[in-house]
């Protein structure tokens, strides 16, 4: 009697949500096939998150770029799945070519949340000072950047962003809104909408909240919907953060 054997491949292609709510898609394994499907799920999965969503379509993990014949199959493809392809993702001189045929536009800034920056270069030779004239006035600390804070409530189709700081939501977040950070995300009141921390790549932004609702939530790009999430969060004051290449849920007391 022969046995069924059920065998689990690794993703051929990594979803990523970007700074203003845009998918990006990067390509792991040129697997057409196993890339719609694994996309026609998602949407299934969360059709008012990801139907007729537009995505950023990344070969730059691939060791090849692929051609036009290949790329081509794969749009098809992802238009068939339910979303909608935009653009390419960063501007390699073979990604270059393959958009100018593809007539999309590049979009290189979704390469960062991907990728550790660069070592930065070492310093020149100091030089000798020069002999000092008096002596310097005491620099003041730089200031810092107050967190965003928004005292009335953020309503189905209205998008609030906190560039380079935190965002704090004195009221609640509707079905339908969208809350991004750079920073951590606190809202002190309901979450129904979508709440995206670490907008940047921050991968230390939290989100907090009073009443876990949420249609979808990510950190430096890493999300769940919340079909994703255990039951026994919804409705509760919650915790959100990123450990390794996971978001954590966690309820807090």
């Amino acid at each position: 009697m022969s046995a069924t054997v059920t065998t689990r491949y690794e993703q051929a292609g990594e979803l990523k949500i970007g700074q203003v709510g845009i998918a990006n898609l990067r390509v792991r394994t040129m697997d057409v096939a196993q890339l719609v499907q694994e996309m026609r799920e998602r949407v299934q999965r969360a059709p008012k998150l990801f139907g007729r969503a537009a995505v950023i379509v990344d070969f730059g993990g691939l060791a090849q770029v692929p051609d036009f014949n290949a790329a081509t199959q794969l749009l098809d493809g992802l238009h068939e799945a339910g979303v909608i392809p935009v653009a390419l993702a960063y501007g390699t001189p073979e990604i270059d070519r393959l958009a100018e045929q593809l007539n999309l536009p590049l979009l290189a800034k979704f390469r960062a949340q991907y990728e550790r920056s660069e070592p930065a270069p070492p310093p020149p030779p100091a030089e000798p000072p020069p002999a000092p004239k008096a002596a310097p006035k005491a620099a003041l600390p730089a200031a810092t950047q107050p967190g965003l804070v928004q005292k009335t409530p953020v309503r189905s189709g209205q998008q609030l962003y906190a560039e380079n700081r935190d965002l704090t939501v004195l009221s609640a977040v509707g079905a339908g809104a969208e809350v991004i950070a750079d920073g951590s995300i606190h809202i002190y009141g309901s979450l129904r909408g979508r709440a995206l921390a670490g907008a940047r790549g921050n991968e230390e932004a939290r989100i907090f909240c009073r009443e876990f609702h949420a249609e979808l939530v990510a950190i430096a790009g890493h999300y769940k919907v919340l079909d994703d999430l255990p039951k026994d969060v919804v409705g509760k004051p919650v915790q959100i953060w990123l450990e390794g290449e996971q978001l954590r849920v966690e309820i807090s007391d």
